[in-house]
C-alpha cells in the first residue's frame, strides 16, 4: 500500500475546509436548534413539575377542606340530636307534668262530688229520720211492723240514691 502525500493533505484540507463550513453554517445553527429545543424541555419539564406540586398542594387543601366540613357536619348532626333528645325530655317531661295536674283535678273533682253525694245522701237521710219519726209517732204500732216499716223506707232511700 502506497500514500499519495498529496492526495493526502488535499484531502485534509478540503475536510478541514468543509469542516469548516459545516460548523458555521450547518453546526452552529443546529445546535441551537437542539439548545432551543433542550430549553423548551426542560421548562416543560419544570413547568409540568410545578403544577403537579400546586396540583397535590390544592388536592391536600381539599382534602383537609372536606375532613373539616365532615367534621362540621358531624357537630352539628350531634348538636341536632342533643337538641331533639332535649326538646323530647321537654315535651315528656310537659306531657307528665300535663298528666298529673290533670289527675290532681281529677282527683280534686272526685272528692267535690263525693262531698256533694255525702252532704246530699245526709240531707235526704236527715229528712227520711224526720219522716220515719213522724211516721212511727203517727202510727203506735208494734215491734214487727215497725221493723216492717224501717225496711221499706230504707228501699226508698236505696232507690233515691
Amino acid at each position: 500500500m502506497h500514500i499519495e502525500w498529496s492526495t493526502f493533505f488535499i484531502q485534509i484540507v478540503a475536510f478541514l475546509i468543509l469542516y469548516v463550513l459545516l460548523s458555521k453554517f450547518a453546526f452552529g445553527p443546529l445546535f441551537g436548534m437542539m439548545e432551543k429545543r433542550r430549553q423548551l424541555v426542560k421548562e416543560q419539564i419544570q413547568t409540568a413539575e410545578d403544577s403537579r406540586k400546586l396540583a397535590d398542594q390544592l388536592l391536600e387543601e381539599q382534602k383537609q377542606a372536606l375532613q373539616q366540613t365532615r367534621k362540621e357536619a358531624y357537630e352539628i348532626i350531634e348538636q341536632a340530636k342533643q337538641t331533639g333528645s332535649k326538646q323530647a325530655d321537654d315535651i315528656i317531661h310537659a306531657a307528665g307534668a300535663e298528666a298529673v295536674r290533670l289527675k290532681d283535678e281529677a282527683l280534686k273533682d272526685i272528692e267535690n262530688e263525693k262531698a256533694k253525694a255525702i252532704a246530699s245522701l245526709r240531707s235526704q237521710v236527715g229528712a227520711m229520720s224526720v219522716l220515719i219519726a213522724s211516721k212511727i209517732i203517727e202510727k203506735q204500732i208494734d215491734e214487727k211492723s215497725q221493723e216492717e216499716l224501717v225496711e221499706h223506707y230504707l228501699k226508698e232511700v236505696g232507690g233515691n240514691v
